[in-house]
């Protein structure tokens, strides 16, 4: 059944992410009350209401198209977390993070975007990355590439001997044990920084303007929209146990997403210290 909705007409799923995204999250940029925000485990962890709305949007949208298909939102979970366990299952899943980057979003900031991926059995097929203000939808399909507003796009590789410009977790919101990690890719040659919308950061390595990300949380909705981007686009991805990043969790961390081999490579080896 998967693979004939993959070998199909997707144009209904980008259309559905473009709809929510206008119908529930762009009349709300820069328009919030104070009772739209909310913090859910602290002050950098919110939530607003057209979060909520637009997962409720694509939940009912994205399994209307494929009839059997479940969705494992950041909202949803969040209420519930058990429902991350749908990963595991035999039905194909939707991964939905509404609006990534929502403190960009509540500071009226266009650096957010809407996340989407299809997976069965652990593997992520397709994945919609749509930034509404600024006007980008990246897509990639699993085996057909990676596309920006319908244009092939390939991460390349860093010139030889350039910085290596990094965007990685806030060593404020790690482990003592990931902090320590982090801090090894402060070394001559690469610049590392804080990550904004961790879906915009995966499409400029996808793009080839960041040359690598470095994370230290493993939350579905956040990376498997980019890694399936990343990877389709010519980089590649590895967890600091030297295996791929699974969505369902266990993995081990930091892990990184770079524009080619060589790149993941060196900066897992800066992580491992």
């Amino acid at each position: 059944m998967i693979d004939d909705f993959l070998n199909g007409d997707l144009s209904d799923v980008e259309e559905a992410v473009r709809k929510a995204a206008a119908t529930e999250i762009t009349p709300r940029f820069r328009q919030l009350a104070a009772h739209d925000i909310v913090e859910k485990s602290g002050p950098h962890d919110l939530v607003t209401t057209a979060d909520r709305l637009a997962e409720e949007h694509l939940a009912a949208s994205l399994t209307a198209l494929l009839p059997g298909s479940v969705v494992v939102g950041e909202e949803a979970v969040h209420a519930d977390p058990s429902v991350y366990e749908a990963l595991r299952g035999d039905a194909p899943v939707w991964i939905v993070d509404p609006v990534d980057g929502t403190r960009q979003f509540v500071r009226g900031e266009a650096g957010f975007c809407t996340l989407v991926a299809l997976a069965q059995h652990g593997e992520v097929l397709a994945s919609w990355t749509y930034a509404p203000v600024l006007e980008e939808m990246a897509i990639a399909l699993r085996g057909g590439g990676a596309r920006l507003n319908g244009a092939p796009i390939r991460s390349g590789s860093p010139a030889p001997g350039a910085v290596i410009e990094v965007a990685m977790s806030h060593p404020d919101y790690t482990s003592p044990d990931q902090k320590s990690a982090l801090l090894g890719l402060d070394v001559p040659g690469v610049h590392g920084r804080p990550c904004g919308s961790a879906g915009l950061e995966y499409l400029a390595v996808a793009r080839g303007e960041l040359d690598a990300v470095a994370f230290s949380w493993e939350n579905a909705w956040d990376h498997a929209a980019g890694l399936l981007l990343v990877t389709e686009a010519g980089g590649a991805q590895t967890t600091v146990a030297g295996e791929p990043f699974r969505i369902v969790g266990g993995n081990a961390l930091p892990f990184t997403a770079a524009r080619d081999a060589d790149t993941a490579r060196r900066v897992r080896s800066l992580l491992l210290g």
